[in-house]
């Protein structure tokens, strides 16, 4: 199917689900185009226009205008504020953006490997993997397969002269799930739209689609949301379709040094914190208040805060799991230096499969396997 680039750099694919009503096929392109222009409703609106000019999508029977209005009737769209003129998008088209990046990102992955879970509590699992395994002493009696230990059974001493024994027995195999707490940081540094690269836009589909999986999957788990460019500042999740980068620097300092009073204060054994950036750190705030800046090169003046922090993390036993949108080898080689440091994890990738690779990361540090 051909594509259309559109000025920003969005990829186009027209949808060729004959099954779903029109609105619904139209809605899918509305709200991914929302995400692309920040929350920016008209602007939106104007791309569909230009999209259903080239493409058709639109019917003489169903129309753009229709389509603008059946998104008022059903709670997607509002008028913007008296005075302004236009269309805002609500809550119910903010929650529908989470679920779509959710159900693009979450519905690729395949089951993978167990991976461990820093916790110093070992107890019974909550949950079954659907594997099976052999009884071993000291494993609770509640996750015996009757059905696989008695088949055992007269396999090996047959239907006539029935005997159950310990080397029958089959155990079900369990996850133990501990509450975890994250921070997600994203650089908004100018960088993020440099070199005609949205780089932005991938890093809020991945926040959203964390924050919906751990509202509807693991609703004990929290989730804080943190962007960085010369400060660190706390965003709330209803703002995130509306985030924009700005004429910022990179405080890598500023953002770990919030994300960690953050989780100072969660009650939750199990912490960590994921950053998705792009550049190296260029920024400190000094105490006088002033920006030290040098984007020049690595500044050992702010890399070696940036180890600082790394450190002082890795006390709190809080790991680092940091996603390099570079391939720089210089950068590469601060990060290797950073997660040393810290004992956390890195991961150089391109935009591909950022968020794949985030939502294994987290569900892997979330489980441990138990018996």
């Amino acid at each position: 199917m051909t594509k259309k680039r559109l000025s920003d750099g969005f990829v186009f694919t027209p949808h060729t689900e004959e099954d779903k009503p029109l609105f619904d096929k139209l809605l899918e392109i509305f709200k991914e185009l929302v995400t692309h222009t920040s929350g920016d409703a008209d602007e939106a609106l104007e791309w569909m226009r230009e999209l259903d000019h080239e493409y058709n999508l639109t019917n003489p029977d169903y129309t753009m205008d229709d389509f603008i209005e059946e998104l008022k009737e059903k709670g997607f769209l509002k008028d913007a504020d008296e005075g302004v003129g236009g269309f805002k998008i609500t809550p119910k088209t903010e929650q529908g953006i989470r679920q779509a990046a959710l159900d693009q990102i979450f519905g690729k992955i395949r089951k993978s490997g167990l991976g461990n879970h820093q916790t110093k509590h070992i107890g019974k699992g909550d949950e079954e993997t659907g594997e099976l395994r052999n009884y071993t002493f000291g494993d609770s009696l509640e996750h015996i397969s009757m059905q696989e230990s008695i088949r055992n059974a007269q396999i090996n001493h047959g239907v006539d002269d029935f005997n159950l024994t310990e080397h029958d027995l089959m155990v079900k195999e369990t996850n133990h799930k501990a509450q975890m707490s994250t921070i997600l940081m994203i650089d908004i540094s100018h960088s993020m739209i440099l070199y005609g690269e949205d780089r932005i836009t991938p890093a809020k589909k991945v926040a959203m689609a964390l924050a919906e999986l751990i509202k509807t999957r693991y609703p004990k788990d929290t989730l804080d949301i943190i962007v960085f460019g010369n400060d660190a500042w706390p965003i709330k999740l209803k703002d995130l379709p509306y985030l924009q980068v700005g004429p910022y620097h990179t405080n890598t300092v500023a953002g770990i040094n919030l994300a960690l009073d953050l989780l100072r204060r969660k009650r939750q054994t199990n912490k960590q914190i994921f950053m998705i950036t792009d550049g190296k750190p260029s920024c400190l705030k000094v105490p006088s208040g002033e920006y030290y800046k040098n984007s020049v090169g690595l500044d050992p003046k702010i890399v070696s805060k940036c180890y600082n922090m790394a450190r002082q993390a890795r006390k709190l036993q809080i790991p680092i799991t940091t996603f390099m949108i570079a391939q720089d080898p210089y950068l590469m080689q601060f990060v290797d230096r950073f997660t040393e440091e810290n004992q956390g994890k890195a991961f150089f990738t391109g935009l591909k499969g950022l968020g794949e690779m985030i939502f294994r990361d987290y569900e892997k540090n979330r489980i441990k396997r138990v018996r």
